[in-house]
C-alpha cells in the first residue's frame, strides 16, 4: 500500500488498533478491535467518531457563484440560504449521475464535499463548465463524522454552541482551540456532525473527542452498514453515470423551482429525461429488499420474478447484515411495475434463487434534529 495517500490521522488509526485497507486510492481504517457489528451498534447508541478525509473538499468564488452552479446540478442553490447545506449531484447530458454531493452556502462563497474517487472528474467537470468560477480543491484541512444520539453531548463538551445546530446547519465554531466549519449532518441515519478541521489541528481535536468515553473511533466497515440501513446511496454502487436521480429515488433532492414550471426549472444536464421521469415516472426503480433468511445479498445478485425460469429483471447493489434491524438487508433495481412494497422476488445466490421482500426505505428511523 506504499502508493496510496494517508490521512493526517493515519499515525493514531495505527495506535487505536485499526486495520487499514486500500479505499479510493487511500489507505483507511476499515474496522477496529470491536469489529463492525459492534462499531455500528455502538455509534447507533452512543457516538461515533469517523476520518472521513479522504473526501474532496472544494471552494467555489466568483460572480454569481450560485446561479453558475445551478448550471450543473438540479438543486436550488440560488435559494439556499446562507449557513445552510444541501445534498446534490452532478448529472450527465444523458440524465446519469457524475457525483453527488454536500453543497453549502457560507457567504462569499459556496463549499463542497464531493466523493474521494470522483473528486478529479468532479474538479475537471467544474473547471471546464464554470471557467468565469475559481475553483479551489482545499488540501490544507482534515474531515472527520461523529455520529450517534450521543454526538451532540460529546461535541457541546468542546463547544456548547453546537446545541443550537439543527439538521444541515453549518457554522464556523472553535473546537480543541482549532478553527473548524462544522455542519449537523452525516451519512449514518443518525444526528451528528462534519467537521472540517486544519490539517495541523486534526490530531489534536480527535483526541479530545475520544477523551468522551460516549466517543469510539469507528472505520469503514460500520459507517457502510450503518449507510445502507439508512436507506442511503453509495456512488459507484446505488448510483452511477447510468442512473438518474429519479430512478434512485432521489426526487426529494430536486426542488419544485427546477422542476417543470418552476421559476428556474430545467437548465442543467440531462434535464429533459430527469423531468419527464419526474412526471411519468422512470422505468425502474431503487428499492429496499429484505431476503429471507440470514444471509446477505450482496451487490451483483441477480434478480428474477419467478423462482424458476425467466431472464433477469434487476440486481441488487448493495447488500450486508444489519446490525441494527438484526436480519439481512439489500438495496438495488427493478422495473417499476415490480417495485411495489410487499412483492416478493428473487435473487440468485450460488446458483439457487431464494426470496427476498421489497421493503420501505430506509430500514432503520433516521434521527435528525430538524
Amino acid at each position: 500500500m506504499s502508493d496510496l495517500s494517508r490521512t493526517v490521522f493515519y499515525d493514531l488509526h495505527v495506535e487505536l488498533g485499526a486495520r487499514m485497507v486500500p479505499f479510493a486510492g487511500w489507505e483507511m481504517p476499515v474496522q477496529y478491535a470491536p469489529g463492525v457489528m459492534k462499531e455500528h451498534l455502538f455509534t447507533r447508541e452512543s457516538a461515533g467518531l469517523f476520518d472521513v478525509s479522504h473526501m474532496g473538499q472544494v471552494i467555489l468564488r466568483g460572480p454569481d457563484v450560485a446561479e453558475a452552479l445551478e448550471r450543473l446540478v438540479p438543486v436550488d442553490i440560488v435559494g439556499l440560504a446562507e449557513g445552510r447545506q444541501r445534498y446534490g449531484f452532478f448529472t450527465t447530458d444523458d440524465g446519469g449521475i457524475i457525483d453527488d454531493l454536500m453543497i453549502t452556502n457560507r457567504g462569499d462563497h459556496l463549499f463542497l464535499v464531493v466523493n474521494a474517487a470522483r473528486k478529479e472528474a468532479d474538479l475537471e467537470h467544474l473547471r471546464l463548465h464554470l471557467p468565469e468560477i475559481e475553483v479551489e480543491e482545499l488540501t490544507g484541512r482534515a474531515l472527520i463524522a461523529l455520529q450517534g444520539p450521543k454526538a451532540e453531548d460529546a461535541l457541546a463538551a468542546l463547544n456548547p454552541a453546537v446545541r443550537e445546530m439543527r439538521f444541515m446547519d453549518v457554522a464556523d465554531v472553535e473546537l480543541a482551540g482549532a478553527s473548524c466549519w462544522v455542519s449537523r449532518s452525516g451519512y449514518t441515519g443518525e444526528d451528528g456532525f462534519e467537521i472540517s478541521v486544519p490539517n495541523t489541528m486534526g490530531p489534536r481535536l480527535m483526541r479530545a473527542l475520544l477523551e468522551s468515553p460516549a466517543v469510539q473511533p469507528i472505520g469503514l466497515g460500520a459507517r457502510d452498514s450503518l449507510r445502507l440501513e439508512a436507506g442511503l446511496c453509495l456512488y459507484g454502487s446505488d448510483i452511477g453515470e447510468t442512473t438518474s436521480p429519479v430512478e434512485a429515488g432521489l426526487n426529494w433532492a430536486i426542488q419544485t423551482v427546477r422542476r417543470k414550471g418552476g421559476a428556474r426549472a430545467g437548465g442543467f444536464p440531462g434535464a429533459d429525461r430527469i423531468l419527464s421521469e419526474l412526471e411519468t415516472g422512470p422505468a425502474r426503480k431503487r428499492v429496499g429488499l429484505l431476503p429471507e433468511g440470514r444471509a446477505p445479498m450482496r451487490a451483483h445478485t441477480a434478480l428474477f420474478a419467478e423462482a424458476e425460469g425467466g431472464a433477469a429483471i434487476g440486481e441488487i447493489t448493495s447488500g450486508a447484515f444489519g446490525p441494527s434491524i438484526e436480519r439481512p438487508m439489500s438495496m438495488g433495481y427493478v422495473p417499476a411495475d415490480h417495485a411495489m412494497e410487499g412483492t416478493t422476488i428473487f435473487g440468485e445466490v450460488r446458483g439457487k434463487r431464494l426470496p427476498a421482500t421489497i421493503a420501505p426505505l430506509p430500514f432503520h428511523k433516521p434521527s435528525y434534529k430538524r
